[in-house]
């Protein structure tokens, strides 16, 4: 096959005119943007509901815009920036973030403020699964992109460990509406990064917008995440949008099943064992990694062990193991392979929940952290590895889908853990006997996810 216009133009121009460190910076600070924003709003949310006199109904929407939204347009942000290019993509993104957070932080009331949440929802599905993309094509080879992406993983537990710190800060020196301009200057340096230093590259190859592939799994995917935000109430509508989750998700594997490879997701991917595979050991990674997130602190506080401010600082010793790790995961894998790191880094956290398990009521506090820095070092191992297998198993014309469908089983897995893990530990009573029961449930898809890796990823 001959090569495209823009992969003529990228072969050309090389990493324009700051380099391959320039990208990885610009690339990085789009996750930081995306991250910090979603983990530093929580502690917002008294503020805000006073200033506004808002309800706890209107608060959590405010909240959980963002994740809707970015849920249904994550497939189309990962198509645009294969079609259109994924640096184009990657800079209305970060505009499109820094637009949604300016209006977050002049809004006038509570409306205007889920408005704004919605429309940052926006800018992280175009922004996530190109940055993702980006790395894919500007590092051909597999050594050098592991540890690019392990760099890249890491400011994930970056954005956790400074997020709340940061956030609490701002909130108590300058107001609620500062948390919300915080992300600002670093869209800023995101933009102005990546338009000096990221080659452009986009992959037609006779592709178009798939709509009914577009519809439905913008159908699948919000009622998922939607069925994650009714099952923090209880009840069964979040068993409801599940069942419409499943059965969207059934119409549109037909759909895209008859599209062949014009297909917004064509399922050819899932018959490559590595992919698959890599796919599969995500989702089970952030299933029990967010139910962990979930549950925890609200056992700590619900217990009377930490006030909401000391439960913060103690989950953040995970969210350094996995930020340290992360950046050595490229050179652990160069060592020993992707296949064990990706196995051992998921078994390792499937041991975490294990001993969280064996725990009463996340009780005594110090077997509780090492159960949350042995998660945390296993998510350092694997996120790297994981990823650099699930888009470097396919063409790099498919580096945007790949990169939407990485988010796809992160969220999933996310979702399916805070419902089902949640749910597993309201039906046993909550308490000891219900975290201990989540746990294992928890560490179990975990050993699952490691046993899948191991048989389907090969060097």
């Amino acid at each position: 096959m001959s090569p495209s216009v823009n992969d003529i133009a990228l072969q050309s121009t090389g990493t324009r005119a700051l380099g391959r460190g320039a990208v990885l910076a610009a690339m990085c600070l789009g996750v930081l943007i995306a991250q910090i924003d979603t983990s530093v709003v929580n502690l917002a949310m008294h503020a805000i509901g006073t200033d506004f006199r808002a309800g706890v109904s209107a608060l959590q929407w405010m909240l959980d815009a963002y994740n809707l939204v970015y849920a249904v347009l994550l497939l189309s942000g990962g198509l645009l920036a294969d079609l259109y290019g994924r640096r184009l993509v990657f800079l209305i993104g970060a505009a499109v973030i820094a637009g949604g957070s300016i209006l977050c932080a002049c809004a006038a009331d509570i409306g205007t403020l889920i408005a704004g949440r919605a429309i940052t929802g926006v800018g992280a599905a175009l922004l996530l699964p190109s940055s993702l993309a980006v790395i894919r094509v500007v590092w051909p080879e597999e050594k050098e992109r592991g540890r690019a992406l392990g760099v890249w993983a890491s400011c994930n537990g970056l954005a956790f460990a400074i997020g709340p710190t940061v956030g609490g800060l701002l909130i108590d020196t300058s107001g609620w509406r500062s948390v919300f301009l915080l992300a600002v200057p670093m869209a800023a340096g995101a933009l102005v990064l990546a338009w000096l230093s990221v080659p452009e590259s986009a992959d037609p190859h006779s592709r178009h917008f798939d709509l009914p592939g577009q519809l439905l799994g913008a159908a699948s995917l919000g009622s998922l995440a939607l069925a994650a935000i009714l099952g923090h109430d209880g009840g069964r509508l979040w068993i409801m949008a599940l069942v419409v989750a499943l059965a969207t998700l059934l119409l549109f594997l037909r759909v895209e099943a008859r599209r062949g490879t014009a297909a917004l997701v064509p399922l050819s991917l899932f018959r490559l064992p590595p992919f698959a595979g890599a796919i599969t050991a995500i989702a089970a990674m952030t299933f029990g990694v967010y139910g962990m997130i979930f549950l925890v602190p609200l056992l700590w506080q619900s217990v009377g062990h930490l006030t909401p401010r000391l439960a913060g600082l103690a989950m953040m010793p995970s969210a350094l193991a996995f930020f340290l790790v992360s950046n050595l995961s490229g050179r652990f894998a160069h060592h020993v392979g992707p296949r064990l790191l990706a196995a051992g880094g998921t078994a390792l956290i499937g041991c975490g929940l294990l001993i969280l398990s064996s725990s009463t009521a996340a009780a005594p506090i110090w077997l509780a952290q090492i159960g949350q820095i042995a998660a945390g070092v296993g998510m350092g191992l694997n996120t790297g590895p994981l990823f650099g297998i699930a888009v470097g198993s396919v063409g790099r014309e498919r580096a945007g889908t790949a990169a939407a469908l990485v988010n796809v089983a992160r969220m999933t897995g996310a979702s399916l853990g805070v419902a089902l893990l949640g749910t597993v530990y309201g039906l046993l009573g909550g308490g000891a006997a219900g975290f201990t029961g989540a746990m294992l449930l928890g560490g179990t898809v975990q050993l699952g996810g490691a046993l899948t890796a191991l048989l389907t990823i090969r060097r």
